[in-house]
């Protein structure tokens, strides 16, 4: 995990900020969510962010900065340079074992707190 510079960060309110970002987002629903925890769970991070890229692409190319990469780039901080997509930051994040299946726990409850705020707003029945 990376440090943080003057104060540590409660990862647990990260994800459920950036969770409650992506229930916001338009055409945002339970049935994504879920089948991108289903992806997750089985293939890993990539495969997740590579099937909301191809299945859903509307609603990923809303989420990807606003919640994947502003999620790994608050909590990895300067591991990614330049690179432009969560793709490629996943990919990075691949080199190091420990680093992957963190981000696969943050990923897992980001994409469940955004099950919890659509829930929580009535939004979806799935």
């Amino acid at each position: 995990m990376a440090t943080h510079d003057q104060k540590t960060q409660n990862l647990d309110i990260l994800c459920a900020e950036k969770g409650r970002v992506l229930a916001q987002i338009p055409g945002m629903e339970e049935r994504i969510l879920n089948a991108a925890l289903a992806v997750l769970e089985e293939q890993g991070p990539y495969a997740m962010l590579l099937y909301l890229k191809a299945r859903h692409s509307e609603e990923f190319g809303k989420a990807e900065e606003k919640v994947f990469k502003g999620l790994l780039r608050d909590v990895f901080r300067d591991k990614f340079g330049n690179q432009a997509d969560a793709l490629a930051m996943i990919s990075t994040l691949a080199q190091n074992l420990d680093d992957l299946l963190f981000a696969r726990d943050l990923l897992r409850m980001t994409l469940s707190y955004a099950r919890y705020h659509l829930k929580a707003k009535g939004g979806s029945t799935s």
